[in-house]
């Protein structure tokens, strides 16, 4: 399965995909076919913010239409905040579209957990990731959700952590394990493994980069078939 990804938003986001897939496929024993193309970062934030979706799916489209052209079966978005208008692209994209979304409901549940806190965007926290996790119950920062959602974008856009993001993320997440209920926090944000990777903030921590990365590779693999990867299930 020749896998296509829309990078650049983040660039750290397009090399963790890149190296974690790479990884993921060689401890398989299967070569990675894969091609990548540029999404524009500052772009994709202005759309965002302005909810201007069908903007935003008909860049994606174009850009998915480079990705069939190369040989690719299927196409992913490389953020979590991309996906705010993964509905409008489904409908016009020129592959199937393997969304990081749907997977999160079903490793949860397999996980045993039942509340999740979320870090990422502020449309991302706000929304709860787009209402689309329909099996488990996420909850947001409720003091200084604008905050850390401008210090996450800022962080993604110039592609490494300062000693105050980290701090701000770390005890944002420590609240809604205290205050909330999280049992588990979500970094709901390709870039986050810039403030989390190689640290341990006291709390257990899900990188949903990396569920969709496993999804991604058994397809890549053979190991599920493409209908069962657009449902999120392995």
């Amino acid at each position: 399965m020749h896998l296509g990804l829309i990078g650049g938003i983040g660039p750290a986001a397009t090399v963790a995909y890149y190296q974690r897939l790479t990884a993921r496929l060689r401890e398989m024993g299967h070569a990675l076919d894969l091609t990548i193309v540029n999404a524009d970062a500052g772009t994709l934030v202005r759309n965002n913010r302005t909810d201007a979706r069908q903007a935003q799916a008909e860049i994606y489209a174009e850009l998915i239409g480079r990705l069939k052209a190369a040989g690719a079966d299927c196409a992913a978005i490389t953020s979590l905040g991309g996906h705010f208008c993964y509905a409008e692209t489904e409908a016009i994209s020129p592959l199937p579209l393997i969304s990081a979304v749907a997977p999160l409901d079903v490793y949860f549940v397999a996980q045993g957990l039942g509340t999740l806190g979320l870090l990422g965007t502020d449309v991302v926290m706000r929304t709860q990731l787009y209402g689309q996790l329909t099996r488990t119950t996420a909850v947001a920062p409720q003091e200084n959700r604008e905050e850390i959602g401008r210090a996450y974008i800022d962080m993604a856009l110039r592609g490494h952590c300062t000693d105050d993001d980290r701090t701000l993320f770390f005890e944002a997440g420590r609240r809604m394990v205290a205050d909330q209920g999280a049992e588990a926090i979500i970094l709901a944000g390709t870039d986050l493994n810039l403030a989390f990777d190689g640290h341990d903030p006291g709390y257990k921590v899900i990188d949903a980069l990396d569920v969709h990365v496993a999804l991604l590779a058994d397809l890549a693999a053979g190991r599920i078939t493409l209908d069962a990867a657009m449902k999120g299930s392995s």
